[in-house]
């Protein structure tokens, strides 16, 4: 994904983006796991959420459009 958002559709994409990751995490909890992957997998969602509230503030704080260059590669 590349392209130039005003701030609204920049906060409302990266918040999808970062909600979809949270909830695939929150899926494999949900199955039998193990105990080091159930850490580790609410660590990432902690970590996730932190990430978009950063992000969050620093949106607000933009009165420019932003850029959002995403890369997605699949091996």
């Amino acid at each position: 994904m590349d392209g130039v958002f005003n701030q609204s559709e920049t906060m409302d994409l990266i918040t999808k983006m970062i909600h979809l990751k949270i909830k695939h995490h929150e899926t494999k909890i949900e199955k039998d796991i193990t105990e080091e992957d159930l850490k580790h997998r609410e660590a990432r969602i902690k970590q996730l959420q932190k990430d978009l509230y950063e992000l969050r503030s620093y949106i607000e704080h933009k009165k420019d459009t932003l850029s959002i260059h995403a890369t997605i590669t699949v091996n």
